[in-house]
């Protein structure tokens, strides 16, 4: 009698809800996180441990909530926890205690201090915003986005400090794996509080740079320059960069930038950069660039939907959609240099 050999039953792959949980009630955990900047919490841990007691006093926490709200922060990996209760000494983990400290230079805190004071509110009309197309923040109904920041010094401090920390890490990539050997100048149009620029001359001794923004702007990148002592290899010009000239330089740099605008707008800044550049000169833009299968940068369509809800036409874009501008601004060719997290930069070389 013959017998056929039955083949193996493959375990199903079980499928469950985790993901679905996890994404729909990530507002929890994003919210616990963005509250324990604000308020403060890591800065306090940076000066070392403290016990339960202690954080609820300074911190100004009520009884009922300080315990979940500290242990929530422990179970999410920000803080670390010794002993249990009250009695328990908490202290930041090594990631929140380098970057979410503000009395240290790497702190990144400012981009989540921003969410939580401004974006969070607003990411609430997404579903509004996906049907108008229209913005849903004091940009709504024509109003300029950057005007409602710029009127406002508390805001426009808030905003600088934000675009700068969150771009900290890039920065100082970029300037120290970039190849500055045949260039000598440096602008860095829309350059916010100088963040790029000095990091350019600090790791590239032979560079000038300038940083390009509106005046009062400017005044915030000056205190910034002048407290880091680099005057004058690093200045702040004061300018419009739709109607002014970018000031020729061997280096054009946008940091998150490009993004802010509609097209138009992006080729038309693409193309002053290449008329303010010398031959062999390069445009080089740092944003969150999309693959261009637009599958695996969560973080780069998250953040167009973010322009979505912040501006008026913007949107992040493509390292294919940017080489298209470029080489329609004249640009001969275009390289894409990966940078930390979910950004990258793009070169164009004229």
């Amino acid at each position: 009698m013959e017998t056929t050999a039955v083949p193996p039953v493959r375990a199903r792959q079980r499928v469950t809800p985790d993901k679905i949980m996890k994404v729909g009630m990530g507002f929890w955990a994003s919210k616990i996180l963005l509250t324990a900047v604000n308020i403060g919490l890591f800065t306090r841990l940076g000066r070392g441990p403290a016990d339960a007691r202690k954080l609820k006093l300074k911190l100004g926490l009520h009884e009922r909530s300080t315990l979940d709200f500290l242990d929530s922060l422990v179970a999410l990996g920000f803080i670390n926890r010794k002993g249990k209760g009250w009695d328990a000494v908490y202290s930041n983990s090594e990631d929140t205690d380098l970057f979410l400290d503000k009395n240290k230079s790497t702190y990144m805190g400012g981009i989540l201090e921003m969410s939580n004071n401004r974006l969070y509110p607003f990411w609430n009309k997404l579903e509004e915003a996906l049907k108008t197309g229209e913005p849903h923040n004091a940009a709504k109904g024509g109003k300029p986005f950057f005007g409602d920041i710029y009127d406002d010094e508390k805001k426009l401090r808030e905003y600088v400090q934000a675009m700068g920390s969150v771009q900290v890490g890039n920065f100082f990539q970029f300037a120290k794996e970039f190849d500055f050997s045949n260039y000598q100048t440096l602008c860095d149009i829309g350059g916010g509080g100088g963040h790029l620029a000095t990091q350019v001359a600090t790791n590239q001794p032979h560079m000038t740079c300038t940083t390009f923004d509106l005046p009062e702007v400017t005044k915030i990148a000056q205190e910034n320059i002048d407290r880091m002592d680099f005057s004058p290899r690093v200045k702040a010009i004061s300018g419009d960069i739709f109607n002014d000239p970018f000031p020729n330089s061997d280096v054009i740099s946008m940091g998150n930038i490009l993004h802010d605008w509609g097209q138009e707008d992006k080729k038309k800044l693409i193309k002053k950069a290449y008329d303010a550049l010398p031959d062999g000169g390069a445009l080089i833009v740092i944003d969150n660039i999309i693959d261009d299968d637009r599958r695996l940068n969560s973080f780069g369509l998250m953040m167009s939907l973010n322009m979505l809800i912040e501006t008026q036409a913007g949107r992040d874009f493509t390292g294919a959609e940017f080489e298209s501008w470029a080489q329609e601004a004249g640009f001969s060719r275009t390289v894409l240099m990966p940078l930390t997290g979910p950004a990258s930069a793009v070169i164009a070389y004229k």
